[in-house]
């Protein structure tokens, strides 16, 4: 996942940093409330458009405290995968267009907060029908029947279990989860090693 700090700056301050008013000494800055669903919402509301417009789906977006600080993470993937490239396009994009939110309404988060941009793992539950179609060909368990992805369609998905094809609805399909698959050491590719021993028979033979 690719990370931003992120943070705005007032007029006359340092850029990257909020002017803060002094702290009396010998005191311990209290944080201040925040109504972290509703300062959810507002953010959702900034970020969706921009993310639709990129052409991704936004997963999710999450918001917590560290501290002082807040951290917005958001999760974003379409057909084919997201990219390192992809992520820092779509971050650069949705820092602006917070950014110009808070120009013309006014803070979305009361203090600093860094912004983090990815993709989602393997480990995302499977709720939606994108989410098994972007997942064709992976191993997955689902309702406690586990089977290969093979297609989707308006219906349902369908999946190969143990060679027998299955074809479940949506409805009442339930959360799947990708099964994580080590390649098989007789099934492994190791690159060019039978050429090269081709190759350095070939020497030998040659030799006297």
């Amino acid at each position: 996942m690719t990370q931003r700090g992120r943070a705005g700056a007032r007029p006359g301050g340092r850029p990257g940093t909020r002017r803060n008013r002094p702290e009396p000494e010998n005191r311990t800055p209290v944080p201040p409330r925040v109504d972290l669903s509703a300062a959810r919402a507002r953010i959702r509301e900034v970020v969706e458009p921009v993310v639709t417009k990129a052409g991704y789906d936004l997963e999710d977006l999450h918001l917590s405290r560290a501290g002082r600080r807040f951290v917005v993470r958001v999760l974003v993937d379409t057909d084919g995968g997201v990219g390192l490239d992809d992520v820092a396009a779509i971050s650069r994009e949705i820092s602006e267009a917070l950014d110009t939110a808070e120009e013309a309404g006014g803070e979305l988060l009361a203090g600093e907060y860094q912004l983090e941009v990815g993709s989602p793992g393997v480990d995302r539950p499977l709720t939606e029908p994108r989410h098994w179609r972007r997942n064709i060909g992976r191993l997955v368990e689902v309702g406690g029947v586990v089977g290969r992805v093979t297609a989707t369609s308006d219906a349902g998905v369908v999946l190969d279990v143990d060679g027998t094809t299955r074809e479940l609805a949506w409805a009442g399909l339930g959360a799947g989860k990708v099964q994580i698959e080590f390649k098989r050491m007789d099934e492994a590719d190791f690159g060019d090693d039978t050429e090269d021993d081709d190759e350095d028979d070939d020497e030998g033979e040659g030799e006297e």
